[in-house]
């Protein structure tokens, strides 16, 4: 693949990744939804984990670059998905216990750190496009 057919399926995927992610963490953010998790079983927890995994692997089939620039994002963010999907499922009942017992603090500056790549996923992929180097 070449490095402008690599950056515009980036591109392509970051739109896709970036804007559904800041969303995702937008919407479940303690001081917007403060009781979210208060309720969560652990069928629920298995769901969104099947959820995740196979986002996760869609990407990482997709898009597995490993390039020192933005792009490196999505890559991580798949390999992310697809771990944290992995735990969801397998291990759904420790999942809620240990979201249950974590500092609100840590969880909200963990979010903001999320949404910030988020925002760089979103920003880089629909940024006027690079342009070609001689």
């Amino acid at each position: 693949m070449t490095p402008e057919a690599s950056v515009a399926n980036s591109r392509r995927l970051g739109g896709l990744l970036g804007p559904a992610i800041g969303v995702i963490l937008l919407s479940e953010f303690p001081l917007i939804q403060p009781h979210l998790y208060d309720d969560q079983i652990p069928p629920v927890i298995y769901l969104s984990g099947i959820i995740m995994f196979v986002a996760g692997l869609a990407l990482v089939r997709a898009h597995n670059v490993w390039e020192k620039n933005w792009t490196v994002l999505i890559t991580l963010a798949g390999w992310f998905l697809l771990l944290l999907g992995l735990v969801r499922m397998f291990a759904a009942s420790q999942y809620q216990q240990a979201i249950q017992g974590a500092s609100s603090i840590a969880f909200m500056v963990l979010e903001g750190c999320l949404f910030l790549v988020a925002l760089t996923i979103t920003l880089k992929a629909y940024g006027p496009a690079p342009t070609p180097t001689e």
